[in-house]
Formats: C-alpha cells, structure tokens, sequence
C-alpha cells in the first residue's frame, strides 16, 4: 500500500514538473516544491474534488465535460496557494493548462507503471 502511494506521489511530481517546464506561468521551488504541490494537490482533489463534480455535475453534463476542466483549474491553483512559495500560479490560463498537463502527464504514467 505505501508502495501504491509513494508511487502516485512520484509520478504526480514528475507530472507537475512537466507542467511547469511546458506551461508558462507555473513555477516551482526544487524537489520539495514539487513534492508538497503533489501532496497539497491530491488531498485537494480527494476531499474538494470529488463533491464540487458532484454539486456541478449538471453543468459538467451541460458542457459535454468542459465544465470538468474549469473544477480542475479551481483546484490545482489552490493548491498551488497553500503550498506556499514552493510551486506558483500566476493566474487562471496557467492553472487550467496546469492542471490539464498534469493530468495527461499523469495518466500515461500511471499506465506504464
């Protein structure tokens, strides 16, 4: 199970330093940076995420999915607010394409490991 999560945290690390190498107006700190935005990040996602696509999933349903992508933006530059000056978001654009990077990046690694 540790292995499971250690491996997550990783591979959502490496996703988000793709993130900030490809989009502009995304910056990290070092390793830790990454490190507490992947932590910060998933814990967003797990206890904000999934009941704000529950209240809006008329609106996700209305946008063929769209509205998914707005949600996602929501959370990542949150997250990227409470970590602090380790991982920066410079506003809504970077945030969106953030979060849409991240999670490509993250699901192709996760199929390869």
């Amino acid at each position: 199970m540790i292995h499971k999560l250690l491996m997550k945290l990783i591979i959502n690390a490496v996703a988000l330093w793709v993130a900030a190498s490809v989009v502009p107006g995304i910056s990290y700190k070092g390793v830790v940076g990454l490190l507490a935005m992947a932590i910060i990040f998933g814990i967003m996602n797990t206890i904000l995420g999934i009941p704000l696509k529950i209240i809006s999933f008329p609106f996700i349903i209305l946008t063929f999915g769209l509205f998914y992508l707005i949600i996602n933006a929501f959370l990542f530059k949150i997250s990227a607010s409470m970590t602090g000056s380790g991982f920066q978001v410079s506003g809504f654009w970077p945030a969106l394409w953030g979060a849409l990077v991240t999670s490509i990046v993250g699901f192709v690694l996760g199929k390869i490991f």
